[in-house]
């Protein structure tokens, strides 16, 4: 590989590293976030969704729109918003001004996120496409791992506003060397862009993103809001199927479910999703709680997690050429669900080098699916159709990202409300309106002993379930991941 496609290589890699450090980095500076703006822990966690909710409703558009314009002209653009959306999260004054920031931040993301692929099958010749995508995927897994801990430090050495000021320089460098390395080439544009089907594919995320949003806190499980959001999603996804049915170039091609690989690999990326970024944004809170730690001490403990990571990433994208895609998919699978069972064991007191093991063992997990999954989308798909298949794929891993976060908050907070519920402080949840993760407010507090630990114990009993049920589910993902291809392959470019 020449000079020039080393440092393409390199800027690939650090846009989508950035790309993912933003979804994690606020994990554990939510807590702190949430006092300075005067919110509970639960509103708080709208820093995190708003961002993937708009990655999740934006990706596939932008992709589509780099497909037919200039992929050059749609990263320039993200990065452009990216950085000045950063800016403005660093200077929010109020909680409103935050979350918009955070909308516009997610935006960019999406653009980002969406070109970064198409980067390495423009611009990389065949043989050097794994290698490629390795590089892009360590990017995510080491920006998704790296996030919590650089918050921790971030926060306890300076302020919750660094989170989002460090993106400022270095997204201006990315921009930079963007405009001068990256080739300026032009697609025609051939077919219209299927406008009306992003919109309802768009409305029909925002209505699931809601719903795991709000059950459990806004409306009960069993109740007619349930039911009503329920069937719209239903009807919205009968009008995008017709649409997509007829539709001249569709945003989700329905011959795309007649590939085993990407109908496997989206309910793998799924399930990852909702593993990865719900463990994430919580197993901070959950140290911080516990141990009684500052950010600092946390972002130090989460280190273990980071070089799992890497050296999985590293080592899976290396090697699956020589050993195929089935064997890391089954071993990473199963270490992810192996570690969130063996999370859901620790409870209240948590020894901390268990934690830690358990958390580099989840870390290994990470590190060997994503790589792996996407090389694998990637090399299964028709060449004229890889950016719609990444960006599908892409899309289901933004909306389990998104949606874990819920189902974790859900679970916990239906565990803390039961428990403190049968607890000879009831009367205090009414009197002081807590109910959920909010009731963490009671140890912040701290207004004595008893219910400070009272309220800890019932968070580690909430976040353990959580863990318990997860990784129970995603043992789907193991059963799954038995039948992606064992042999590699690569993508033969026209």
């Amino acid at each position: 590989m020449d000079r020039r496609g080393t440092l393409l290589l390199l800027l690939i890699g650090f846009v989508g590293l950035m790309d993912c450090l933003d979804g994690t980095i606020v994990a554990v500076a939510l807590p702190t976030i949430a006092s300075d703006m005067g919110v509970d822990v639960s509103t708080a966690s709208w820093v995190s969704v708003a961002y993937f909710m708009m990655m999740a409703g934006t990706l596939i558009l932008f992709g589509r729109i780099a497909k037919n314009t200039s992929i050059r002209l749609v990263l320039l653009s993200g990065i452009a918003i990216f950085s000045i959306s950063s800016l403005a999260c660093g200077l929010s004054s109020s909680f409103l001004m935050l979350i918009v920031s955070r909308i516009a931040q997610g935006i960019g993301a999406a653009m980002m996120g969406a070109t970064i692929p198409m980067c390495c099958v423009r611009f990389f010749p065949a043989h050097m496409l794994g290698y490629a995508l390795a590089v892009v995927t360590i990017g995510y897994s080491v920006g998704a791992a790296v996030g919590p801990a650089l918050g921790g430090i971030l926060v306890s050495s300076l302020s919750w506003h660094w989170i989002f000021y460090i993106n400022v320089p270095i997204v201006a460098i990315c921009l930079a060397f963007t405009i001068k390395r990256l080739p300026g080439h032009v697609d025609s544009m051939t077919q219209k862009i299927d406008y009306i089907g992003m919109a309802v594919l768009t409305a029909l995320l925002v209505d699931i993103l809601l719903f795991f949003e709000w059950v459990g806190t806004e409306f009960q499980v069993l109740s007619l809001q349930t039911l009503l959001m329920v069937v719209i999603a239903i009807v919205i996804g009968i009008v995008f199927f017709m649409i997509e049915k007829h539709a001249d170039d569709p945003v989700l091609a329905p011959k795309l479910f007649r590939n085993k690989t990407i109908v496997i690999s989206m309910a793998i990326m799924l399930l990852y999703g909702i593993a990865m970024l719900g463990t994430l944004s919580f197993i901070a809170m959950y140290m911080i709680y516990a141990y009684d730690i500052d950010t600092m001490e946390c972002g130090l403990m989460l280190l273990p997690l980071v070089f799992g990571m890497m050296i999985t990433s590293m080592g899976s994208g290396m090697l699956v050429a020589k050993t195929g895609y089935r064997l890391w998919t089954v071993i990473g699978t199963a270490i992810i669900a192996g570690s969130l069972l063996l999370l859901s064991t620790l409870g209240a007191d948590p020894s901390k080098v268990l934690l830690e093991i358990y958390t580099f063992l989840f870390g290994l997990g990470l590190g060997c699916v994503q790589s792996i999954v996407m090389s694998a989308v990637q090399n299964n798909s028709d060449p004229r159709e890889v950016g719609m298949t990444t960006s599908s794929v892409s899309l289901v891993r933004s909306i389990g990202s998104t949606t874990g976060t819920a189902i974790f908050s859900l679970i916990i907070s239906s565990k803390m409300d039961s428990e403190f519920a049968a607890s000879i402080y009831n009367g205090m949840q009414e009197y002081f309106g807590l109910q959920g993760t909010g009731l963490l407010r009671f140890a912040d507090m701290n207004l004595f002993p008893a219910l400070t630990d009272f309220v800890i114990g019932i968070f580690g009993d909430g976040i353990c379930l959580a863990f318990l049920i997860v990784g129970a589910v995603f043992l789907i993902a193991v059963v799954l991941s038995f039948f992606m291809d064992s042999k590699y392959s690569y993508v033969e470019k026209e």
